[in-house]
């Protein structure tokens, strides 16, 4: 094609250079690279770059939960499965605890530019126990620990940036996320119109889990709930949708899915670790889900929309702002 292609040389520039002999190789050179890069965007492996969010680590109560939430999780996950394996009767558990064994993002910037035992259950003499469980089996060295519930502080999602999801992009240059901030912003009267001018809020209330099943976990999420039931929230998710969608900022497989709202607490994909990506990658939430299965999390007004930059932070912990329309105040009670 007699050209000679320039690439960025660091992360801060988004473009590249195209020398060529003539001006029709350096266009049919530039055509082929944006298809390219058309193809790599809507492929799963490039990682989307940004989304709207409906933050909710503004509250500082709620983000005060989710640590306790942590903690409590990494603390007492071993007296937690204790009392799932206490389902049965007592001689199983201790049986069960006995002989327990176990088994031990790419983000490309694209720019242009049993072991099983047996147990010989006629050799395990009787015993009563008193209703309460004892405690020597939360301190039995073989109880299971966070760590082999396939659970670590790495899949727990941050407090500092909880959030509802309204839609997720992939903007790879400053040009497609500047027109993404201007979309945002040019619907805001359309947003409020959708609100009805009012305040809405949501309750977050239990645990669910994303697909698949308590035991075998990928994602666990709180259901949300709009408080007065009139689906205002929705619909302003909606129009922020439809306006994106209009604009062509959407992938196609994307804007055919039903918006679902809720608050994911915990992810694999999150899951830090060495060497390769595990794919079937799963975490035991048994215990998480009977100990915090009906948790009321709290009442919150939704305060704004953003345009949120992932893998990226402002000052306050949550994702870095690219744009964002504020939502209609707080009622103010005479």
């Amino acid at each position: 094609m007699g050209v000679q292609i320039k690439l960025p040389t660091s992360r801060k520039e988004d473009s590249i250079i195209i020398e060529g002999d003539s001006a029709e190789s350096v266009s049919r050179a530039s055509e082929r690279i944006r298809a390219i890069i058309d193809e790599a965007v809507k492929s799963p492996s490039l990682d989307y770059s940004h989304f709207i969010s409906l933050p909710l680590a503004v509250n500082p109560q709620l983000v005060d939960k989710l640590y306790q939430f942590q903690n409590s999780i990494l603390g007492f996950s071993e007296i937690n499965q204790v009392n799932i394996l206490a389902s049965g009767s007592r001689k199983e558990v201790e049986v069960q605890y006995g002989n327990e064994t176990t088994e031990n993002v790419v983000r490309p910037e694209l720019k242009v530019g049993t072991d099983k035992i047996e147990v010989d259950m006629k050799n395990i003499p009787l015993v009563s126990y008193p209703p309460k469980m004892s405690t020597q089996y939360a301190s039995e060295p073989k109880s299971l620990e966070a760590s082999e519930l396939g659970i670590d502080r790495s899949i727990f999602i941050k407090p500092k940036t909880f959030h509802l999801t309204v839609l997720m992009l992939k903007l790879w240059n400053k040009e497609l996320v500047k027109a993404a901030a201007d979309v945002l912003q040019s619907i805001s009267p359309k947003v409020i119109d959708a609100l009805d001018s009012r305040p809405v809020s949501i309750r977050l209330k239990g645990l669910e889990c994303m697909k698949g099943s308590f035991s075998k976990a990928r994602v666990l999420y709180t259901p949300v709930e709009e408080i007065g039931g009139e689906e205002r929230l929705i619909c302003a998710c909606q129009v922020i949708i439809d306006a994106f969608v209009e604009a062509g900022l959407v992938l196609e497989r994307d804007a055919k899915h039903k918006l679902k709202l809720h608050a994911t607490v915990m992810n694999v994909r999150h899951r830090k670790r060495k060497g390769k990506k595990k794919y079937n990658d799963y975490f035991d939430a048994r215990s998480i889900a009977d100990r915090y299965g009906s948790e009321d999390w709290g009442e919150y007004v939704i305060q704004e929309a953003h345009l949120s930059e992932r893998f990226a932070f402002d000052q306050n912990g949550y994702y870095h702002c690219c744009a964002s329309i504020p939502f209609p105040e707080s009622l103010q009670l005479d």
